[in-house]
């Protein structure tokens, strides 16, 4: 089928049945292609966490290409957004995946046609920003680091300090001279201990919030050998290097290799 004519009847598809998905799915089957190529997107953006498939994102934004500005509407809407988040979450539990429970999807369109033998869909994927502690509350709670896997020279640090750094080793050296000290020190000689990094990562604490953020400071290459992730409501979320940083929960579990730690607030 034409590009053009999937267009055409997916637009008429939903001007037609704008209450019920049902009809939806049986008035313009070809959905389906969107669906699939989607659901294909998503699953290449999961990755395994102990033999099972995790897609960690909460956010899904699908943009199509090559539509005309006067009809971006018709696709541009809660409706058609609801529809296939929905049919994405059956996609994903129907092959055994698991999914943050607020998925939800965003359409975009653009004008522009796909180059030359690309696709004329693409998929992203985040996590939607949570919201930040309130600023009069903030001073009300401390972070804290609790080692759970592993040993290090304190089993639990209070992240008092506007940047908390952790590492393999107490002092960080390289040829030009000292780069740097770590707070929490990985110190054990067993194979957990040896998965931490001199330089693996780093706390930073909002004076203004009081939001506490992780960063990734290893020197990695791939995805695959990022070493950082965080567990929060049993789904993995691995943390990439990142000018931001990943926004800690309380109650999160910080993997450092294979070390773990869990973050907490705790009141004053």
């Amino acid at each position: 089928m034409a590009l053009s004519n999937v267009f055409e009847k997916l637009g008429r598809a939903v001007f037609e049945s704008p209450f019920g998905a049902n009809r939806l799915a049986k008035d313009a089957p070809e959905l389906a292609e969107i669906r699939l190529a989607a659901l294909d997107a998503v699953k290449a953006k999961s990755h395994r966490v102990s033999g099972k498939h995790v897609f960690p994102y909460d956010l899904i934004r699908i943009e199509l290409l090559g539509i005309p500005e006067e009809q971006a509407q018709v696709f541009e809407n809660k409706f058609l957004s609801g529809y296939f988040a929905e049919e994405l979450k059956a996609g994903l539990t129907r092959s055994s995946y698991r999914f943050p429970a607020e998925l939800s999807v965003e359409f975009g369109t653009s004008p522009l046609l796909p180059e030359k033998g690309g696709s004329w869909l693409s998929v992203e994927t985040s996590m939607r920003q949570s919201t930040a502690v309130p600023t009069s509350n903030h001073n009300a709670s401390i972070g804290w680091l609790t080692v759970t896997h592993g040993t290090a020279n304190q089993m639990k640090l209070m992240l008092k300090k506007a940047r908390t750094n952790i590492g393999r080793t107490a002092e960080v050296f390289r040829t030009a001279g000292p780069s740097r000290r770590n707070d929490l020190v990985f110190v054990g000689d067993d194979e957990i201990d040896k998965t931490v990094s001199r330089e693996h990562a780093h706390v930073l604490r909002s004076s203004t919030s009081g939001e506490y953020r992780l960063f990734n400071d290893r020197v990695y290459k791939g995805d695959d050998q990022c070493g950082l992730w965080i567990v929060r409501d049993g789904l993995s979320l691995p943390v990439h290097k990142s000018p931001r940083g990943t926004l800690l929960q309380s109650g999160d579990e910080i993997y450092i290799g294979t070390a773990v730690l869990r973050f907490s607030l705790e009141k004053r």
